[in-house]
């Protein structure tokens, strides 16, 4: 599914980043790696070497700039899609952020 399908229902300013991220399939108990290319509020965007099929749970470690503790979020998947040959980008759902680890992160990026 296209990214530029969902552009006109964002309520939140997405950042972007590149920054690396761990995560954990909910179904397979699974560790993978992801970047991610961007972030907003309700939803991370990732680029990932595998596949993640849409409704698929994931708890993710995200570890900020300049923190000692890594951020953990948990979202579901929404949308998937092949970009090249063993690339895909993925964009997942958040559930229940922390705001303020949200805004130190945002703080971060912004100073990048």
């Amino acid at each position: 599914m296209q990214e530029t399908e969902f552009e006109d229902r964002r309520i939140f300013q997405r950042i972007p980043a590149r920054l690396p991220l761990r995560f954990l399939t909910g179904h397979l108990s699974k560790e993978g790696l992801a970047q991610i290319q961007d972030i907003s509020a309700n939803g991370i965007c990732l680029l990932t070497g595998e596949e993640l099929q849409r409704y698929t749970p994931l708890e993710m470690r995200l570890q900020i700039p300049d923190k000692d503790e890594p951020l953990y979020v948990r979202g579901e998947v929404v949308w998937s899609e092949r970009i090249e040959p063993n690339r895909y980008r993925a964009g997942v759902r958040l559930e229940k952020v922390d705001l303020v680890d949200l805004m130190e992160l945002w703080r971060v990026l912004r100073a990048v």
